[in-house]
Formats: structure tokens, sequence, C-alpha cells
């Protein structure tokens, strides 16, 4: 138990009340939502079912994609989707053809992503946890600030708080157990991911991801990390390796309600029923969206089947592709030299033929300049 109170005196935050960490949660209540999972998941996993080795493989590889890349989005941070799908598709074994390169960034969200999913069956520990931080921040740095890396934080400069707003005007939401109750609360969270203690499989993993944010406890890289250990809990509670769906996904699109559930929830009691209530039904929603990335994975293939037999370049293989990935605005002819490095008139080459072919067509509206899709 915990003393401490914050600048206002009267709020408490739910890791100082008396009875931390006795997590409660009304499981009648929750047996809706765990149902809704459930029967979501089994959908999910009975199409995949249907389909081969290959086209599970690419439906994994999206889902990752996604993961790795909206985990950071949260947090503020655009990462090349190409090059994360070329770092994942690299460790899985995909042929993904052509590639774009990666940073080490990129790499360590990656190799966090992938450790805590397919090794989630390993314990969790500090040394795997510190490895993640390591992962996270290769040069020692966040932003231009130097942070003490694969570490519990220390508080040296000021405590640690989830703060809002400009300088002068700044909102604080949340502040975390400080430093020095660090290593004896970790141990104590450590050792409830380790043991067997009874809860659901979905509803200990809503509890993990609360639990670590709550703690916060590196220097930064808290929000990543906390995504990462519920992911871990949700692969074990699917029982296979592979992902299918991104809940860090459906936390970016409904990032506002994600906040607000977390502040309320650590400015409230031990009962958690309300974050388990919305932590399940995000994870719903992220299970019935990975059905329409699993629609993109198989027309991606049924469109390579179709043209299988039409001889096509290097260049045509890799804008197509594109295309098929949900290419960002309007394929023009420029466009097109730019991302194939080639001249305006190999580029527009290419194009013809593919119009010739009934591959492409011309984008509707026209405007200044010629627009190309899929003709399918």
């Amino acid at each position: 138990m915990f003393n401490l109170r914050m600048n206002s005196g009267e709020q408490l935050y739910i890791w100082q009340t008396d009875d931390w960490p006795n997590w409660r949660y009304d499981l009648s209540a929750l047996t809706g939502p765990l149902t809704e999972v459930s029967r979501a998941q089994g959908l999910l996993l009975g199409r995949l079912a249907d389909v081969g080795l290959a086209l599970r493989d690419q439906a994994s590889l999206a889902a990752l994609t996604e993961d790795v890349v909206k985990t950071s989005e949260i947090e503020g941070e655009v990462l090349n989707v190409g090059s994360v799908r070329s770092s994942i598709a690299r460790r899985l074994g995909v042929d993904i053809g052509a590639v774009a390169p990666v940073d080490r960034h990129i790499e360590g969200v990656v190799e966090m992503v992938l450790d805590a999913t397919s090794r989630s069956s390993d314990a969790l520990t500090a040394e795997r946890l510190f490895g993640w931080h390591a992962a996270l921040f290769p040069t020692g740095y966040s932003g231009m600030s130097k942070i003490a890396v694969g570490q519990w934080r220390d508080d040296a400069a000021e405590p640690m708080q989830v703060i809002s707003g400009p300088m002068g005007w700044r909102k604080v939401h949340f502040q975390a157990p400080p430093a020095e109750v660090l290593s004896v609360e970790a141990a104590r969270f450590l050792a409830w991911a380790r043991d067997e203690t009874g809860e659901p499989a979905l509803i200990k993993a809503g509890l993990a991801h609360l639990w670590f944010v709550t703690l916060h406890p590196f220097d930064d890289g808290n929000g990543r990390i906390a995504r990462a250990v519920g992911d871990l809990f949700l692969a074990r509670a699917d029982g296979s390796p592979q992902r299918f769906y991104s809940l860090s996904a459906q936390i970016q699109r409904e990032r506002k309600d994600y906040y607000d559930v977390l502040e309320r929830t650590q400015k409230g009691t031990l009962d958690v029923t309300g974050w388990l209530s919305w932590f399940l039904g995000t994870l719903g929603r992220a299970i019935a969206s990975a059905q329409t990335t699993l629609d993109a994975v198989l027309a991606k293939a049924h469109f390579w089947q179709r043209w299988a037999g039409t001889p096509l370049n290097e260049r045509q293989v890799e804008l197509l592709n594109r295309l098929l990935d949900s290419f960002d605005g309007k394929l023009t002819s420029r466009k097109w030299g730019a991302i194939a490095k080639c001249s305006p008139d190999t580029a527009l080459r290419d194009i013809t033929q593919l119009l010739e072919l009934g591959v492409l067509k011309k984008s509707p509206g026209g405007g200044r300049s010629t627009g190309y899709e899929l003709s399918d």
C-alpha cells in the first residue's frame, strides 16, 4: 500500500488503494462480451481452416504488419508500411517479391511483436521485457532525449507522469508508482503473469495490459510494451503462434476512447469490470475487422491466379501488388515512374500494356492527370 497523494490532495490513483493489486470484476457482466469474442474467433478461424497454408501465412503477415504499424502510430510515430512488411516477411519466411529497406528502429519493433506472439508460451520475465525495451530504443535515445534502456526507470529527473497540453497548461492524466517500489511491483506482476491464477484467458490478457501500463516501468515505450504484453496473453488464449487480427489497430481506431477508459480506470477502484468490458468489446471488433483483411488476402490470391499465365515484367508485378495492398491515393504514370524508378515513357508503356490486357482501367473523374486502377 502507498500513502502518497497527488497534488490535488484528494484523488488516489488505482495503485494507491489499500488492497492493490487485488483486481475485482463481475464475471457475470462479462459473460456476454466473452461469448461474442469467442464467436468472432470461431468464425475467423473457421474461414482460415478452409484456405491453404500459404494464404494463412499471407493473412498472418497482413495482421502482424498492421499490428506493428498501428502500435507505433498510437504513440504518434509513423513507420513505413513497406519496410515493416519486408522485415516481418523475411522473419516468417514469406516470399513477397521486391522488399523495402529496413532500419534498426523498425527491426526493433518487429522483433518485440514477433517475440511476444510467436513465443507466447515462454515465461514473461524482467530480462525479456528489458530486451523488448532495448529493441525499441537501439540508440539509447527517445527522440533527442537520452533514456535508461533495458532497465526500470529511476525517476532521477521527475516522477513518471502521463501529461498532455502545452507548457504552462499541462494536464496530468496519471502518475505512476515511484521508482523505488518498481522492483517489488514488477516482481509481483511477473509472478502473476507466470502462475496459473484462475482467470479466463481473455480476462487475463486485459488485466495484463492494464497492470503493466499502470506500472509504467520504463522511461519510454510503456504503451507499446503494454500492448505487446497483452498480445502475448491473447496468443496464449488463441493457442496459436500465428496472429490473424490486430488489437493495436483497433485501439488506434478507437484511440480517444482507449485513453479515456484507461484514465477513468486508473483513477477508480480495483473493480475493473468497465475496463474489461471495453477491452473485450474492442477485441471483438478487432477480430471482426480481420475478416476484411482476410477478404483482401483472398482477393489478392484470386487476382494472381487469374493472371498467372500472363507475362508481366518486374515493374508491373511490383505496382500491381502495391494496388492490391491498398495503394494510397491515385496511381498515375508519374507515380508509376517514381516507384518503379523508370522513365515516363517506360511507365506509360507498362500501363498501356496492362490496359490492353484488361488488368488495369482508367479511374473515373479524370482531372489534371489520368489515374489508373485494377479492372477487377
